[in-house]
């Protein structure tokens, strides 16, 4: 990687971070039939954060915890992974993971937004461009279609979720790199934020009033999502690699093609997608506009 520019490493580092998001989320899927949206994101972030500190021994810079900027990696795990994931394996549960995972494609315009206005970075004409294009795949995806091809019978508030984690995540990005300002280390950083995350999670289904049901450890559900909590801890560490390296603005719509790779391994590795015209056309809109603000 030391011979490549250094514009390419953070784009090949982004698009990695986008598969193993999209490998993840098809991952975790499979284990919706065992496992509740909220037992499963406390697992999921529970294990990620556990394959940080197994990690630890090797990649831990101890004199990190003394650096008064970690109390922004603390802010981030308040809200990211634990109410985004939340409301992503909500989202994908009621739309599927092709239909969430395009939803959540908004990120570019929060990214944007957020890195211009914080950040002092260009929002330039191909990043507005690709912007349009993603919106107008939502709008898209946004309009049920009642003649057939993946189902309608989910609640029109469920589009909301996946949004919703989308600007959750966009923000956790942009603190993120203000973060790194002081700690550069890609490593530490999603540590923090995932075991921050995990104790926030686990204290609530702990203290809770209702009581959740207990966690069905004889089935296969928790163990994969379990093992997608650790592909999407090496996709933070990607992800926080590239944003290390480079712009918000360029960072989160490379992130923002894992559709492409949700679409492709649900249909040919996994086979569970279920895939109509509509959501095909959205994902083709969204990929080229990703490719624009790559591009620009």
């Amino acid at each position: 990687m030391n011979g490549l520019p250094l514009d390419i490493v953070p784009l090949m580092l982004a698009l990695t971070a986008g598969f193993l998001f999209a490998l993840g989320s098809q991952i975790q899927n499979l284990g919706f039939s065992d496992v509740d949206s909220r037992t499963g994101a406390t697992i999921s972030i529970t294990a990620s954060a556990l394959f940080f500190w197994v990690m630890a021994p090797f990649f831990m810079v101890w004199d990190y915890w003394l650096n008064s900027a970690i109390l922004i990696f603390v802010l981030i795990g308040l809200f990211r992974p634990a109410l985004s994931a939340s409301m992503a394996v909500a989202g994908m549960r009621y739309l599927g993971p092709t239909l969430a995972s395009t939803l959540s494609s908004t990120s570019p315009l929060f990214g944007a937004a957020m890195g211009v206005l914080w950040l002092n970075e260009s929002f330039t004409l191909p990043t507005a461009i690709g912007t349009v294009g993603i919106v107008g795949a939502v709008i898209l995806l946004s309009r049920k279609n009642k003649s057939g091809g993946i189902a309608t019978d989910w609640p029109t508030w469920a589009l909301l979720l996946p949004i919703g984690a989308a600007c959750l995540r966009s923000l956790g990005h942009v603190l993120s790199k203000i973060g790194m300002e002081d700690i550069p280390d890609p490593y530490f950083a999603g540590m923090v934020g995932f075991t921050v995350s995990a104790i926030l999670l686990n204290g609530i289904r702990r203290f809770r009033k209702t009581a959740l049901p207990p966690i069905p450890w004889h089935t296969k559900g928790p163990r994969w999502f379990a093992l997608a909590g650790m592909c999407f801890g090496t996709a933070i560490i990607a992800l926080n690699a590239a944003l290390l390296r480079g712009d918000v603005v360029m960072v989160v719509p490379i992130v923002a093609a894992s559709p492409i790779f949700t679409m492709v391994l649900g249909a040919v590795l996994f086979k569970k997608e279920v895939l109509n015209r509509r959501v095909v056309i959205a994902v083709l809109i969204v990929v080229p506009s990703v490719i624009v603000i790559a591009l620009g």
